[in-house]
């Protein structure tokens, strides 16, 4: 019995390996197509860019998801996930820009830079707040939706809803500078965005998280190029808007479902963890000067040694009973 389980355990190992080699496979994929983005951006081809763009997000999207599904996640897939966003959304479709929009003899690659800088921001302060939990909001727009905001204008330019309609007698070509740095401070601001709904007919949320991933999916597969532009604008334009609201009523989409799923999980939520770190560090750096201060106290507090007062009450001699 013991020979068998041994030779099963031996036969699950490989696929065991496998399970766990995948998610990091699908990472790597993403990284090879942001860089092909960056290479065809280079060399002249802004329509192609923005299709790599597009086939690194699916695997964005997908890396994630079968690490959880497989339990395979570790703190070093959810690093090399955050490093390689940095070029699939923020170099790459910064590259897009440059090459195919902006002048590059001026000063026009500063948008660039500052878009790059604030995406490599955005997923930073990701991997401290919320990187390897499940999440129904995001703390500032998601680094992937501005890369592809930015990746798909030149596709969404191509097409006939572009050009026979008069959004193309707008000046997109000063517009999109303003464009890039809205989206860079859309990445590093508090604005709430929603991550990708739940499927399900349990509740009006679910239903219309249904209704929403329907409906990408024909838009992406039927017009992807009429698609993918306004869909990322909706969205960056939602999370603005919904934050503002609920600012101005007094209300916040925070991010307490993920607190309660952490819980149920056996993991700490992030505000006790990081509450938790701050009183360790606190009680470490006292812990130091806590003896001799005790010590200086115990010192002070204690009394002087000299000669016994003869008047004091300890040297009188007791009353007598008959007093």
């Amino acid at each position: 019995m013991n020979a068998r389980a041994v030779a099963s355990h031996q036969r699950r190992r490989p696929i065991r390996r496998a399970a766990i080699m995948l998610p990091s496979g699908l990472t790597i994929a993403n990284l090879f197509f942001g860089i092909f983005a960056i290479v065809a951006a280079s060399r002249g081809d802004p329509s192609r860019a923005g299709l790599y763009v597009v086939i690194a997000g699916i695997f964005d999207v997908f890396d994630g998801r079968v690490a959880r599904a497989t339990n395979t996640g570790t703190p070093l897939g959810s690093e090399l996930d955050s490093l390689v966003d940095i070029v699939s959304f923020g170099v790459a479709p910064a590259m897009i820009m440059y090459f195919a929009v902006l002048n590059r003899e001026g000063w026009d690659w500063v948008f660039s830079f500052a878009f790059i800088a604030c995406a490599a921001l955005r997923l930073a302060r990701f991997n401290v707040e919320q990187a390897g939990r499940a999440k129904r909001y995001f703390h500032g727009l998601p680094s992937p939706a501005a890369g592809l905001t930015l990746a798909t204008y030149y596709w969404f330019s191509q097409t006939p809803l572009y050009n026979d309609t008069n959004i193309a007698n707008l000046p997109w070509h000063v517009m999109l500078r303003f464009v890039m740095a809205g989206l860079g401070a859309l990445m590093v601001s508090d604005a709430s965005y929603p991550a990708v709904p739940n499927v399900g007919f349990k509740s009006l949320r679910d239903l219309l998280g249904t209704v929403v991933i329907v409906g990408t999916v024909i838009g992406v597969f039927f017009v992807p190029k009429q698609f993918f532009f306004p869909a990322c604008l909706a969205y960056v334009l939602y999370g603005l808007g919904s934050t503002v609201f609920l600012g101005l009523v007094g209300l916040r989409a925070a991010d307490e479902p993920d607190d309660d799923t952490d819980a149920q999980d056996g993991a700490e939520p992030a505000h006790r963890v990081r509450a938790g770190a701050a009183s360790l560090a606190f009680t470490s750096s006292d812990a130091a000067t806590l003896p001799g201060a005790a010590r200086r106290r115990k010192r002070r507090r204690r009394p002087r040694r000299g000669p016994p007062d003869r008047n004091s009450d300890s040297d009188q001699e007791p009353p007598s009973p008959e007093a």
